[in-house]
């Protein structure tokens, strides 16, 4: 079963021109020793250093985008591509050295195994062995907008921000037709269940970026937390009424 699934990891990147080649090449040397048959795309988000060019020059697989469409607009490209070529799974994972490569079985096993439809990676399970958990201000958030989904959705997901995680067919078709732009995996959870699609968060290992700056600064925080709440609220909603 596990040779036979098509795995692909979308790899949304933006200006990571200085690491992008290094962290590729973790994927490569998993990909070696792997019992999956897995690939990558890298969505270079209308960069303006010079990633393309490095992915070019290490004939690194990739989708140019003319301009920046922001995370959510990378990844649907992303599961735009999974869905065209046929892959069973597809996976989120960042090219900026945060995801562990090393972490996929926790993810997609599930999956394989027809445990969940999606899946999360997840910091703050007692299974994770993460030492990086995010700055004490985030982490705050992250609590905030878990509770928030939970009163809800009566689902409790810890790890609401995180960018690792794993969808089988059924997920690439949702995610294909709608998936958020502005705040992509905190509102998603919510079309999710209003899909009645199993979701399974696991405990995986993150690290602290290597190379670029995250979208989302301390002056941007309150901003970012009052913005996502009213959209979860509103997602919440909607969802209700189709039901």
């Amino acid at each position: 079963m596990i040779n036979e699934a098509k795995i692909l990891l979308i790899i949304p990147a933006y200006n990571e021109g200085e690491g992008i080649a290094e962290n590729i090449q973790k994927v490569e040397q998993y990909r070696a020793s792997s019992p999956y048959n897995l690939d990558y795309v890298v969505i270079n988000d209308g960069s303006t250093d010079n990633e393309e060019e490095v992915l070019i020059e290490n004939n690194i697989n990739h989708v140019e985008l003319i301009q920046n469409l922001g995370i959510g607009g990378a990844v649907q490209t992303g599961y735009m591509y999974a869905d065209k070529n046929g892959y069973d799974i597809a996976v989120q994972f960042d090219g900026d050295g945060q995801h562990d490569i090393e972490s996929l079985p926790q993810l997609i096993d599930p999956i394989i195994n027809n445990e969940a439809d999606f899946t999360v990676g997840s910091r703050f399970l007692d299974d994770s062995n993460s030492e990086f958990k995010s700055s004490r201000t985030r982490q705050i958030g992250i609590k905030v907008l878990s509770a928030l989904i939970r009163l809800t959705s009566n689902i409790r997901i810890m790890d609401v921000t995180s960018g690792y995680r794993a969808g089988n067919r059924k997920v690439i078709k949702q995610f294909v037709k709608r998936y958020p732009r502005q705040y992509p995996e905190p509102e998603s959870y919510m079309h999710l269940f209003a899909k009645n699609i199993r979701v399974k968060e696991v405990g995986v290992r993150m690290f602290e970026r290597t190379t670029g700056t995250s979208s989302i600064n301390l002056l941007k925080g309150v901003n970012y937390m009052i913005s996502v709440s009213l959209a979860v609220l509103v997602s919440s909603m909607i969802g209700k009424e189709k039901n």
